[in-house]
């Protein structure tokens, strides 16, 4: 493979470290393994190593992702400036697609406690958000992701089936409290005047955004309450179980995922 400067082998990249609060801390996590691996630097014991990225994504900061000095620049030069200077390592397929983007941003994540939820844009509405805000929404690209599971993973993804729903909303009074009466009953007897499908994804909708605009005292309230029922209980359920490890975040609506070690 010739590139400008005659290179034409691997070249070694200088990778970009997140030390989002959620990270394990120190050696405990294997993003500052990586980190240290990559960069020679030692691990801060005290700071938390959340993710690893390899990538072209703009809010990957210039002295985080570069290429090193074997490439012909002492100082090391932005991945995707590299790459615009040497378009043909991409090869003709990605190029005619992504330019000179790698249409991929990989990424080591290492979790120590819950990530907040995330809801990704399609591609139409990332670029028009992108185009609108683009000081909140850095770059035009939806988030399609793949996860692999390199130890055990456990992840919230999509709600629990509409007969789930409707049980969590008859049988936990909490929960029903900070959505309020008044969605619940629509959800639980809608009027039949709309389209099956269209009309669930509604309500759905309705009952999510309720629940994830209560306040931090509502929802502190229902979880003591919750908890305190619990205490009452011979034996509780996976799904009771995993609102209070997860101290709410909105697990009672949503499907639990367990991912194996799959290397």
């Amino acid at each position: 493979m010739e590139v400008d400067g005659g290179l034409g082998r691997f070249q070694r990249l200088r990778c970009s470290v997140k030390h989002y609060d959620w990270g394990k801390v120190g050696s405990d996590s294997v993003v500052a393994w990586l980190s240290s691996a990559n960069s020679g630097e030692e691990t801060d014991p005290n700071k938390p190593y959340a993710e690893f990225w390899m990538g072209t994504h703009e809010s990957v900061k210039f002295d985080g992702n570069f290429m090193n000095g074997d490439c012909g620049h002492p100082e090391g030069v932005a991945l995707k400036s590299w790459i615009e200077k040497n378009p043909n390592v991409l090869g003709s397929g990605v190029l005619q697609k992504s330019g000179c983007d790698l249409p991929f941003l990989f990424k080591v994540l290492s979790i120590v406690k819950p990530l907040s939820i995330q809801a990704h844009p399609d591609k139409g509405l990332a670029r028009r958000l992108h185009e609108s805000l683009p000081d909140v929404y850095k770059d035009n690209n939806h988030k399609p992701e793949i996860a692999v599971a390199i130890t055990e993973f456990e992840a919230l993804c999509g709600f629990v089936s509409i007969e789930v729903l409707k049980d969590v909303l008859q049988s936990v009074p909490e929960i029903r409290e900070l959505i309020g009466d008044e969605y619940v009953e629509q959800f639980l007897n809608p009027n039949g005047h709309v389209d099956e499908d269209d009309k669930v994804k509604v309500q759905v909708k309705s009952l999510f955004t309720q629940l994830m605009y209560a306040g931090k005292d509502m929802v502190s309230g229902a979880l003591s309450k919750f908890k305190n029922r619990l205490k009452l209980k011979n034996k509780i359920t996976l799904k009771e179980q995993l609102v209070l490890r997860l101290e709410g975040q909105g697990s009672i609506l949503m499907m639990l995922v367990s991912l194996q070690p799959s290397l």
